[in-house]
């Protein structure tokens, strides 16, 4: 035996002809070419294969596939010559490129997004001249809207002229309009100005002035009727807030400042009565007032102060019972700064029935009424709190359990 490197390898010629006899698929079989045959023969079909790269006919030096030749010289080749489509200039490939997006012929959208489309060249001037969303200043105000929208802004501008409804000459501008009619204009019919008090002359404003030089008396008349309807309406509300401020709850809290000078007063002078707020038991019951003699009355008099109740003429009395039947009672407050010490002073009575003083009262109310002539002493006031800071609080009740209500 020998060794391998003594040997020679021969091709088997049986061999290499089985091989080149099979079949085989294009080596561009992914990319769709459908050829197959014997594997010599692949050779020559790559010759003609359209899938098979080849030098750029226009030796840009790109591999091209066949089938993709027309399209790289159209379009991506380099060295292509072509015309832009804007302009029909002619340019290579790559000048083109830079040529396109800034063509002056090739027509683009406004940048004011108005939808129309111009040449690159003209965008300028459709943007200054024609462009329906370019901002131009209103006429009459100065106020700066876009094309299409000025028109309808004139309609409602405030500084437009607009014609006078009363028709004369003059054209003042929409917001001077309500001032041109009241102060300006000669044709405008005005109202006098007593209308309110019921002149009813119109005219224009020279027969106006005419009229108001001509009627001085009668609109003195007109003025004065309504100064007369007006007390009248104020009377009626003065009574009508004076019912409304009326105490209805039965029971009055009465404070009398200035304590000691009227004191002095009632010393100096005799039968110095001092009277409350009238006030109600209920909302539809009995009018009453207390009264006060603070140097005293009758039996108390120079040295007790008095208190009285009397019923005066109310609203109600028709709808109430007679005689008056509630027990009435005085309570004089102690102001002691200790609640715990303070003592007041309480008087009460229960009417009799036969006394004129507890009778429907007639329009004019009995002169004193009922109550304690020696209702607190004068030693009293001074020993006790009943006054401080020369003020006494006296508090006048009637029993509610006992109204009578209709």
């Amino acid at each position: 035996m020998c060794s391998i490197f003594d040997r020679t390898i021969y091709p088997d010629p049986e061999s290499e002809k089985a091989i080149m006899g099979s079949v085989v698929y294009c080596i561009h079989h992914k990319e769709g070419c459908q050829w197959s045959d014997e594997l010599r023969k692949l050779k020559a079909h790559l010759n003609t294969c359209k899938h098979d790269a080849v030098l750029c006919a226009a030796q840009c030096g790109a591999m091209i596939p066949r089938v993709l030749m027309q399209d790289h010289l159209r379009y991506t080749c380099p060295r292509r010559r072509a015309n832009c489509e804007h302009c029909a200039k002619e340019f290579s490939g790559s000048a083109l490129e830079e040529h396109q997006g800034n063509c002056g012929h090739e027509p683009v959208y406004c940048e004011n997004k108005c939808g129309a489309k111009v040449q690159r060249r003209h965008t300028q001037q459709h943007l200054q001249q024609h462009c329906s969303k370019r901002l131009v200043p209103c006429r009459h105000c100065g106020q700066r809207y876009t094309q299409d929208t000025v028109g309808a802004h004139g309609a409602s501008c405030a500084r437009a002229p607009v014609p006078c409804p009363q028709r004369c000459a003059a054209a003042p501008a929409r917001d001077e309009l309500d001032a041109h009619l009241r102060d300006h204009c000669a044709a405008a019919s005005l109202p006098c100005a007593y209308r309110d008090a019921g002149c009813r002359f119109k005219g224009t404003r020279q027969a106006l002035d005419r009229h108001i030089e001509e009627s001085c008396q009668a609109h003195l008349a007109l003025v004065c009727g309504v100064a007369t309807r007006q007390a009248r309406q104020l009377e009626s509300l003065r009574s009508a807030l004076a019912k409304l401020a009326l105490n209805q709850s039965g029971a009055l809290v009465w404070r009398i400042s200035d304590f000691a000078a009227k004191m002095a007063e009632a010393k100096c002078k005799e039968g110095v009565e001092l009277v409350s707020p009238a006030f109600y038991t209920s909302q539809y019951g009995y009018k009453l007032q207390a009264s006060l003699f603070l140097n005293g009355n009758g039996a108390g008099e120079s040295t007790h102060m008095s208190v009285y109740i009397k019923i005066l003429p109310g609203e109600y009395d028709a709808l109430l019972r007679w005689p008056f039947a509630h027990t009435v009672s005085f309570t004089l407050f102690d102001q002691s700064s200790t609640p715990d010490r303070a003592c007041n002073m309480v008087e009460s009575f229960v009417p009799d029935p036969t006394w004129k003083n507890f009778q429907r009262p007639s329009k004019e109310p009995d002169a004193l009424g009922f109550g304690f002539p020696r209702f607190v002493s004068h030693e009293m006031l001074k020993k006790r709190n009943f006054v401080k800071d020369d003020v006494l609080f006296l508090r006048v009740k009637v029993d509610p359990s006992k109204i009578v209500a209709v």
